[in-house]
């Protein structure tokens, strides 16, 4: 009988797989938004030297916590700060915007930065009632994401019905991925694009969103075979207590909002431990410390693997926020000792 083939080892499994970034641009207490978009091209530049694979930027209006708005001006900043990883959006949200200036600014950045953009695209529109009246946007727009985005598709194909030719945009390669926020996998799989799922806290529904997305799949021009990303909070440290530290400020934000409608800059961990907090707060505070895969690097390699072979994902996108930046720059670098993504581009 021919020997069994060998079951992968976490090593093998991780070093198989991309690791890649998306930071948000968190604005902190007492910095001023400026502060947090230097913050993010600075961790670009030590995210190329750990080599990640991808590193993206995210769209947000409106938001007290959030100084990325324009996450095409960003990539470019970022793209521009570094040399080889692959830079994009995680995501722009394409229902705020025209295809067509989608497109160009996509365009741009490829003719700028050949092989190195990736297209990440979302069908969320504003957060408040306020922001979409700004934006000239209502809920409704994000029904007609799969639209949207085979409208922006055809700029780069040059297939457009309008005769109008996107420049610099039509015959570039800038490889699309849909975020898969509800029916966002389906989308994904019938246009035949690579997905972006998360997070890592709700497995079951990551894992239900996945076997929805490569059971429909379509090949297409953009992908011969579904492509799945996963993405969440990842924090590494000494110890457990301080990888869980790295969480406190982020779940305070979010409990936060879910309690005054607004998301606000990150507070230093030691202020929300001497918080009082009503039930409710504490409540929504201690389950946004929950799920997150945090840890020692042993720790972290267990769970990152044990996830890896649930989902089969190719990408792993770790979105991780902090204020203590020290410790967030020490976290990555402890995941990149664990993680030995070496790949080459999509």
């Amino acid at each position: 009988m021919p020997n069994p083939v060998p079951r992968p080892t976490a090593g093998s499994i991780l070093s198989a797989t991309r690791f890649s970034v998306l930071d948000r641009s968190r604005t902190r207490e007492g910095h001023p938004d400026a502060e947090a978009l230097r913050d993010t091209v600075a961790l670009a530049r030590e995210a190329e030297r750990l080599g990640f694979h991808r590193f993206w930027v995210s769209e947000h209006h409106g938001v007290p916590g959030v100084a990325g708005s324009a996450p095409t001006v960003l990539a470019a900043a970022v793209a521009a700060a570094t040399r080889t990883i692959r830079v994009g959006t995680g995501g722009v949200m394409l229902p705020n915007h025209q295809p067509l200036v989608v497109a160009e600014q996509f365009g741009v950045l490829e003719s700028l930065f050949p092989g190195r953009i990736d297209m990440g695209l979302g069908r969320s529109v504003g957060f408040t009632d306020g922001v979409r009246r700004a934006l000239g946007r209502d809920k409704d727009m994000a029904e007609d994401f799969a639209a949207q985005l085979d409208e922006l598709l055809g700029w780069f194909t040059g297939t457009s019905a309008t005769g109008v030719r996107a420049r610099p945009s039509e015959g570039l390669a800038v490889p699309p991925f849909v975020l898969a926020m509800g029916e966002g996998a389906t989308i994904a799989a019938r246009a035949g694009l690579p997905m972006v799922i998360g997070d890592l806290r709700s497995r079951d529904r990551m894992l239900r969103g996945i076997d929805t997305y490569r059971t429909a799949f379509r090949p297409s021009a953009w992908a011969s075979e579904p492509y799945v990303v996963i993405s969440g909070t990842v924090a590494v440290a000494a110890t457990a207590a301080e990888a869980r530290r790295l969480l406190i400020p982020e779940a305070w934000s979010m409990a936060y909002s879910r309690t005054h409608g607004t998301f606000p800059p990150l507070p230093p961990a030691e202020q929300v431990e001497s918080r009082t907090m009503t039930a409710k707060e504490r409540g929504f505070y201690e389950s946004g410390l929950t799920g997150h895969i945090a840890g020692t690097a042993d720790e972290v390699a267990h769970e990152l693997t044990t996830v890896l072979k649930e989902t089969g994902a190719q990408d792993v996108l770790v979105t991780t926020s902090t204020y203590d930046r020290d410790a967030l720059l020490d976290s990555y670098r402890r995941l990149a000792a664990v993680t030995t993504a070496r790949s080459s581009a999509l």
